[in-house]
């Protein structure tokens, strides 16, 4: 299930990265757009989630929401982060490398979670 958020968080990320404008100024660097990334998905899952519960949050768009607040959070625009991931996707090697990034970080950001909630009880 997970594997599928992810992917199909990706490919909703693609999308929305096609419809932004073309961007000649450097991408984020990918220990930054790793951590977005990860922020994104975290989102996501709580979106997919919460929607299930509550149907009217497709209509209030709540998705964007979420992503402007990860935006912010990390003081970036929309634009910086859809421009970084179209140049990402446009070079394979380097987005092969952001993918392997965040799953790492997201493996050791899942990891420091369970022991530091193991450590609490």
């Amino acid at each position: 299930m997970k594997f599928f958020l992810f992917i199909s968080s990706l490919l909703c990320l693609g999308w929305m990265s096609c419809q932004s404008s073309t961007n000649k100024k450097k991408p984020l660097e990918v220990n930054i757009m790793k951590q977005i990334m990860w922020d994104m998905l975290k989102a996501d899952e709580w979106y997919v989630r919460a929607a299930i519960k509550d149907s009217t949050l497709k209509k209030k768009k709540e998705n964007i929401r979420l992503y402007e607040q990860v935006f912010s959070l990390h003081g970036i625009t929309k634009e910086q982060f859809y421009n970084s991931f179209k140049y990402y996707e446009a070079h394979p090697v380097a987005f092969k490398v952001l993918i392997d990034s965040t799953d790492a970080f997201a493996n050791r950001e899942k990891s420091r979670l369970l022991n530091n909630h193991g450590q609490a009880h």
